[in-house]
């Protein structure tokens, strides 16, 4: 193929490859069963966080307008605390706070890391060197203390700071991912035919760089926001979230503060953190489709175990 031939599909290439990775996630998830689970199981939450009035009538989780420590009914599906509270209402509300954060985490740390581990990658030398210091020091911090210390000094109850937090300590990890990615596309083909075309070095990282890079970056969204959601509510459960708010950790906080399971109120622990597992799963069982789309080698041991099966 001449230059100049090239230069014309190109684009019609590049557009082709970005166009192609959505189609891809898709045919992905609905030909992986664990992936298609996990796709139903944060569908379920994310319904229940947009419209908490289609699974409880009750309007303010915090209402303690009920009778105290009552058991499970047809009017309290899984009774009341110790407080009066519903605690159907108090799971179902609780989804909103802990998706937010989750999603919030999960889009703020991969953009983090997208910019210093895609640009460190395609700088090289001195900038790539110091960039991947930045990565190497934030990877060996340990982070769970490190949180619990900012969190407690920082207003730890406000839930802005929480993100915050959480996207500063976990943007490392998905930064040396996309970094060893963004290494080995730099010498592609398709990016050295940008570059003779005279693009700009912004247009080549975004438009010809990042599309093949989608899974890896998606991938990442789902492990950060996993991340997100296990730590958030580790860091309520010990106290470090505002008390009036509603969650699965801050529950997780009030039935350990008044003694649920020694006081035969076990749904008020079980209900949140078998939640927090489930929401969990689903993002790990998502992560499936974009390790078979990023590696090749998973398609192609799926496919030679569906072809024995058929024999």
């Amino acid at each position: 193929m001449t230059l100049s031939t090239a230069n014309v599909l190109e684009p019609s290439v590049a557009k082709g490859r970005r166009n192609g990775a959505g189609m891809a996630i898709w045919r992905a998830i609905r030909s992986s069963g664990k992936a298609l689970t996990g796709a139903i199981l944060l569908f379920i939450f994310l319904i229940a966080a947009i419209f908490p009035q289609l699974f409880t009538s009750v309007k303010d989780p915090n209402d303690r307008a009920y009778g105290l420590s009552l058991p499970p009914s047809g009017e309290h599906l899984l009774g009341t605390t110790s407080f009066g509270q519903d605690i159907w209402a108090q799971l179902v509300w609780g989804t909103r706070e802990t998706l937010i954060i989750a999603v919030a985490v999960g889009v703020l740390a991969s953009v983090l890391s997208v910019l210093i581990g895609v640009t460190a990658a395609y700088l090289g030398g001195i900038g790539d060197g110091v960039l991947s210091l930045l990565i190497d020091v934030f990877l060996v911090i340990p982070a769970f203390p490190l949180i619990i210390v900012i969190a407690a000094y920082a207003n730890g109850g406000n839930l802005a700071v929480i993100i915050l937090v959480l996207v500063v300590t976990g943007w490392s990890y998905g930064a040396r991912q996309l970094r060893a990615q963004a290494l080995s596309l730099r010498r592609r083909d398709f990016l050295e035919s940008a570059r003779v075309r005279g693009e700009r070095r912004s247009y080549i990282v975004i438009f010809e760089m990042l599309p093949s890079m989608v899974s890896l970056i998606a991938a990442n969204f789902l492990g950060a926001a996993l991340y997100a959601v296990l730590t958030a509510a580790g860091l309520q459960f010990i106290g470090l979230g505002s008390p009036s708010s509603v969650s699965w950790g801050t529950m997780l906080h009030w039935a350990q503060t008044a003694e649920a399971l020694q006081t035969g109120q076990a749904l008020w622990i079980i209900a949140p953190g078998l939640c927090i597992a489930l929401l969990g799963a689903g993002f790990a069982l998502m992560n499936y489709a974009f390790d078979e789309i990023s590696n090749p080698a998973l398609r192609r041991v799926r496919r030679n175990r569906r072809n024995n099966v058929g024999k």
